[in-house]
């Protein structure tokens, strides 16, 4: 990564970054490969922006990974996506715990695996101690399901007489969320070209700044990113008020 890009990035940095990973699958036909060859190059390009992030300011970064629609797609792709989820994890625990990493997972997680259920328990509990950078990846997640569930939790509690539904505030809610406890996004950013967010953070990501990027995830290289967060440090955020 050029230092001066670092540098600049650095000035204004971005807390929360979130980030929809997409591409991976048109990377890989473009060359004629099988998609899961470019699910698999797109989780080396995880490792090269989880390693960057610290450097440019990021403390909280959160990876758009599997969500609750992609099981719609080829039973090969989803057992292999598993797959690559399992593998990363094996592989990086050692290197996100020694890193100072802490990884976190968000999503519904009764639909998968129990091995791989049972995987990501480990490394949450093993990682829990690392404060240099919260790594938040989802997994079966949808936006709208988790708003669901989070009601869900509220009604019980209603029902319970736990929780008065006239006392219930913002806080009250995203604290039922599965993001309890990190910050808001600042910055979204889609790989890809496709300029939506596929129910990924509807609430959190509220008053977040969007970018949009035609590279491909597998090509979304550290670099782009510093330029990226250059950017947003010229952006003017209000948050519904008045430039001062």
């Amino acid at each position: 990564m050029s230092k001066d890009l670092t540098t600049e990035a650095a000035l204004r940095p971005v807390n929360h970054l979130a980030i929809i990973m997409d591409g991976n699958g048109r990377w890989a036909t473009n060359r004629g490969w099988p998609r899961l060859v470019g699910h698999r190059r797109g989780a080396e390009r995880v490792r090269e922006i989880v390693k960057a992030s610290p450097a440019l300011g990021i403390k909280w970064l959160t990876l758009y990974a599997f969500s609750t629609e992609n099981w719609k797609r080829s039973t090969e792709e989803v057992l292999g996506l598993m797959a690559i989820f399992a593998r990363y994890i094996e592989r990086e625990a050692d290197r996100l715990a020694q890193n100072g990493v802490r990884l976190r997972f968000i999503g519904e997680r009764g639909r998968l695996d129990p091995k791989l259920q049972r995987m990501m328990a480990g490394i949450e509990a093993r990682t829990a101690g690392c404060d240099r950078l919260n790594l938040t990846v989802a997994v079966n997640y949808g936006g709208r399901d988790e708003i669901v569930r989070a009601v869900r939790k509220i009604a019980e509690a209603a029902a319970s007489g736990i929780l008065d539904p006239l006392h219930l505030t913002e806080a009250a809610f995203a604290e039922r969320l599965d993001t309890a406890g990190l910050p808001d996004p600042d910055l979204v950013i889609r790989t890809s070209g496709e300029t939506r967010t596929s129910n990924f953070l509807p609430w959190q990501a509220a008053y977040a700044e969007f970018e949009f990027t035609a590279t491909l995830w597998p090509d979304f290289t550290a670099e782009e990113l510093a330029a990226v967060i250059q950017r947003f440090g010229n952006r003017d955020r209000r948050f519904g008020g008045v430039s001062t």
